[in-house]
């Protein structure tokens, strides 16, 4: 049974950075071919895909509102995927779920779709 567990975000300053890990449980990154995704919702809103990596081949993709300054990776040896937040914004703030999928998907995310984590919350303000 996949199990994925997010640490990590709090309270960040606009401008600063945050770091986000996600381990995981129930299967290898190094034996799998899937998606590991961080998927976000910010209050009032729908889920927005932020970022995701292949756990096969290392591909990355990002979302054009976090181009240039988040950085997703992956650990095989730890098992635990991470998201590097930097130049934080106000708009930033969301709840952040790490998501396993078989495919990849960068639209449509709702969770009827792939294994969720609990979330981990991230606000950003001064």
């Amino acid at each position: 049974q996949v199990q994925l567990v997010e640490s990590g975000g709090g309270l960040g300053q606009p401008g600063g950075s945050l770091t986000l890990s996600c381990a995981a449980s129930g299967f290898t990154f190094n034996q799998s071919w899937s998606w590991m995704n961080w998927v976000r919702q910010a209050p009032g809103k729908g889920f927005e895909w932020v970022s995701g990596i292949n756990t096969d081949s290392g591909l990355v993709s990002y979302a054009n509102s976090v181009k240039g300054r988040f950085t997703i990776s992956k650990d095989n040896a730890k098992n635990t995927m991470y998201l590097q937040m930097s130049s934080l914004k106000p708009e930033d703030t969301a709840v952040y779920y790490c998501v396993r999928d078989d495919v990849f998907r960068s639209t449509g995310w709702e969770k009827t779709l792939g294994s969720w984590g609990q979330g981990a919350q991230v606000t950003v303000s001064s």
